[in-house]
């Protein structure tokens, strides 16, 4: 019988490297408190997403969530083992924070951002509200999109980021008015 070689793809990798940190966090060092994850195969267009949302523990106001994304192309040219095309992954932060005064918060919050990942990442803030309810606040999503992809290359900056999300977290908390 012929074995069958396991090699799981630089998603799968990283998806799981990620994991397993975010969790240590939440169950063994109790810092935060994951709050959801998506772990999505999109048929449509056969690319792969994965999420995981958490809080700073205690603080419920603040959401940080890691994404992943490889589409068709970039599965394909690891599996395939594609010739001039170079697998890997999308990597994308959001925080998810309530705000009252937008014109006076946003720039502080941009501000807080920028002063921990400087100009490596393109950065948008996006203000909602439910329409035809009285606003008190707003909900900012603030969005981090790095300029490359990622692959195993990155693995070992794995931690140095995720201490960086944690302590945005934290500078997103001080910036905000209660």
């Amino acid at each position: 019988m012929k074995k069958t070689v396991f090699d799981p793809t630089v998603f799968d990798n990283l998806k799981v490297a990620i994991e397993n940190q975010i969790y240590d966090l939440d169950n063994i060092d109790g810092v935060i408190r994951v709050t959801g994850r998506d772990d999505r195969l999109e048929m449509s267009v056969m690319a792969r997403e994965f999420a995981i949302r958490f809080q700073v523990s205690g603080d419920e106001r603040i959401t940080a969530e890691i994404r992943l994304e490889a589409s068709l192309r970039e599965l394909a040219a690891e599996i395939l083992e594609q010739e001039g095309e170079e697998p890997g992954c999308r990597l994308q932060l959001r925080f998810m924070l309530p705000v009252r005064d937008v014109s006076a918060e946003c720039p502080r919050l941009e501000e807080a951002v920028r002063g921990i990942w400087g100009q490596t990442t393109d950065l948008a803030q996006r203000i909602s509200y439910i329409y035809g309810q009285k606003a008190e606040s707003f909900l900012n999503t603030m969005q981090l999109d790095f300029r490359r992809k990622i692959n195993e290359e990155q693995m070992e900056d794995l931690p140095e980021l995720i201490d960086h999300v944690l302590r945005t977290l934290v500078e997103l908390r001080a910036a905000v008015v209660d």
